[in-house]
């Protein structure tokens, strides 16, 4: 496959020498880019799927006029909330030691 290079940056010096102190053994700066341009790709890739999942849910409960009111929804927060403490003050009950 043939590659293909990224446009160069100007960065202010601070930048690419902050980039340098963390950079790990044998690993090149070039390197370092590539791999923070793929992470940032995944990143966004994933976070595009998550917002056409919540766009697509609140389209299929528009559809099917299938809401949790405000209030119900208040309540089952209340009710994991309570759960979620009563667990961190009850070991035997699965919560913290």
């Amino acid at each position: 496959m043939k590659t293909a290079t990224l446009p160069s940056i100007r960065v202010e010096p601070a930048v690419r020498q902050a980039a340098e102190r963390v950079l790990r053994e044998g690993e090149t700066l070039s390197s370092f880019v590539e791999a923070a341009i793929r992470a940032s790709i995944r990143q966004r890739s994933m976070q595009q799927a998550f917002v056409a999942r919540g766009l697509k849910a609140a389209e299929d409960a528009r559809t099917a006029n299938d809401y949790f009111s405000p209030e119900a929804l208040g309540i089952e927060l209340d009710a994991l909330l309570a759960d979620a403490e009563e667990r961190d003050r009850n070991p035997a009950a699965g919560g913290k030691a």
